[in-house]
């Protein structure tokens, strides 16, 4: 008998798969470190659950999740045909390169980003591409990368900055390939690049109901863009990609998104007075557009140390270890 890690594909069992932030046993801790809403999402969310008649699902959902879609593309003033939803926007993404990078292509990012983005090029078996970012973690023009599909974390993750949306604006211009800018942080921030999916044939811009809705527990994400680009999607998702309930929940969560809006408000005015409280202490803080802050520990104080005496303390961070972060 073969041994069984003989029947995996060599690129797989190479392959490190992406590892999520920490999700603690512990009640006691409090949990910081995967970037959730700390306000609950609309309570038209709850009168969905406590109204929703079991008996429904014993059928299949609508494969579209059309009601969604038509809800979403209103809020962004586009066509339903502009609008795709996915199972988070993690699949939109992994659907991203099953339609856009090819056997045989490349995936392009900017270092440090979203950890996930090499992962999924090394399903593909594809190429990397990664372009650092400046000293300062910030924009660094990429040129023009050989591959036919590019990911910009907008403002970007773990670093919370925004790019110039003139310089992402003039990159997407100039780039052969499909440019997927995720927006999961997108409602936190000043600016986004939601008009260029509207006007640009090329870009896709995706969001996320993790963060602002505050329902990362449904797995609920979206993209818009171009009908053609949007149509590739339909053809290779998985059937039946979003349940019956988390549609109507995403519904009733956007037909309400004031509720959302205002929870965005004061999340904004947190991460202000905490960013100042750091930076008093003698923290260097990164100028973040997302809900989170990425810090640099004062002098003689390493992240590793701070990151465990603040677990000493039953809170929860992320710790970067990586040789620039």
């Amino acid at each position: 008998m073969s041994d069984s890690s003989s029947l995996i594909r060599p690129h797989i069992r190479a392959m490190h798969g992406y590892v999520p932030g920490e999700q603690p046993v512990d009640p006691d801790l409090i949990k910081l470190n995967t970037n959730e809403n700390p306000y609950p999402p609309s309570p038209r969310v709850a009168d969905v659950l406590s109204s929703f008649d079991p008996a429904r699902l014993r059928l299949y959902p609508d494969p579209m999740g059309r009601k969604l879609r038509q809800a979403l593309a209103d809020r962004h003033g586009a066509t339903a045909d502009r609008v795709f939803v996915g199972n988070g926007s993690d699949e939109i993404l992994a659907l991203c390169t099953r339609a856009f990078a090819g056997e045989g292509g490349a995936i392009g990012w900017f270092e440090p980003s979203y950890s996930l983005y090499p992962v999924l090029a090394d399903i593909a078996d594809i190429r990397h591409v990664p372009v650092a970012l400046d000293d300062d973690f910030q924009w660094r023009d990429p040129g023009r990368p050989d591959a036919g599909l590019f990911f910009i974390t907008q403002p970007n993750a773990p670093t919370g900055m925004l790019h110039d949306t003139s310089k992402v604006e003039s990159f997407c211009r100039g780039f052969d390939g499909v440019v997927l800018i995720d927006e999961a942080y997108g409602d936190f921030a000043c600016e986004s690049c939601m008009d260029l999916a509207l006007t640009l044939d090329n870009v896709l811009v995706s969001r996320s109901f993790s963060k602002s809705y505050s329902l990362a527990g449904i797995r609920l994400g979206y993209v818009v863009g171009h009908p053609e680009l949007i149509a590739a999607f339909d053809k290779i998702k998985d059937s039946y990609n979003i349940s019956m309930l988390t549609q109507a929940l995403g519904l009733a969560a956007v037909e309400d998104a004031a509720w959302m809006e205002a929870n965005v408000k004061r999340i904004r005015a947190t991460r202000r007075r905490f960013s100042e409280a750091l930076m008093d202490r003698g923290f260097h803080v990164y100028p973040s557009e997302t809900n989170f802050v990425w810090i640099r520990p004062p002098e003689g104080l390493s992240a590793a140390d701070l990151f465990q005496k603040l677990r000493e303390q039953h809170i929860l961070t992320r710790h970067f270890p990586g040789p620039r972060t």
